[in-house]
């Protein structure tokens, strides 16, 4: 089973990379191994891209407000959750932001849940994909608050109330900041790596019955990690946006 499922990724790989790749090598790219061009984590996550465009494509069409689906339903749940969850955080102007918080949690909630079907793997146990999740984030908050309060105004919120100690609180400001992003990618990454192995530690030892009880337990975190993560973009949202009273 090992074997065929290294065989289908390895296939996968090569027919999502050809596109990417030839467009790459205009630009004087060639790949090492021409029959593993790209990594196996960027071609889950292009799997989990199409996943997104083919689901919204196809429910765009199916969209209905007297007879709704259960897909159209379960979506429109998940973003009245985070509807409510951005007006109590951010404030008044929260749901404005929901567009990309909600495509950005959608994003990792299907990477880490692609891992469960065989064949295929998680994307995000690997740092650097969670890092780029991490970075998204953290881009569009600060460029919220630059266009919110303007460049000036933004970097005064970084100075603290008391000017003696303005330069101070600009450098603790900046480290909290940057620390937010290794905060982000390190925990949704240690997590998933965390729940990969334990599954395969105790599948090993107990092969029956094992799989069904820790798959559930990796939908369950998977699940939490990809809220969490979106919880806290909106409370980053909310401080970068804020008015100092």
């Amino acid at each position: 089973m090992e074997h065929q499922e290294l065989w289908f990724t390895a296939l996968l790989n090569y027919l999502l990379a050809a596109p990417v790749v030839g467009l790459l090598e205009l630009f004087g790219y060639h790949p090492v191994d021409p029959s593993h061009p790209i990594s196996n984590h960027l071609a889950m996550q292009i799997v989990v891209a199409l996943i997104i465009m083919g689901l919204f494509g196809w429910l765009r069409s199916r969209l209905s407000v007297d007879r709704p689906g259960k897909v159209q339903q379960m979506l429109e749940m998940a973003t009245d959750v985070l509807s409510s969850q951005s007006e109590e955080i951010v404030g008044h102007d929260g749901p404005r932001f929901l567009p990309l918080v909600f495509t950005l949690g959608m994003f990792i909630f299907l990477c880490n849940m692609l891992g469960i079907i065989p064949g295929f793997e998680t994307p995000t146990d690997q740092v650097v994909v969670t890092a780029g999740c991490a970075l998204v984030a953290f881009v569009y908050y600060n460029y919220q608050g630059l266009r919110h309060h303007g460049f000036f105004r933004y970097m005064r919120t970084f100075m603290g109330p008391v000017w003696p100690l303005a330069p101070l609180m600009f450098v603790i400001e900046i480290v909290s900041h940057l620390a937010r992003l290794l905060s982000l990618s390190v925990r949704l990454f240690a997590n998933m790596t965390a729940g990969h192995n334990i599954t395969l530690i105790f599948v090993g030892m107990v092969p029956l019955g094992a799989p069904i009880l820790f798959e559930g337990l990796h939908i369950f975190v998977g699940t939490l990690q990809a809220y969490i993560f979106v919880l806290l973009t909106m409370v980053y949202l909310a401080g970068a946006v804020s008015e100092e009273h």
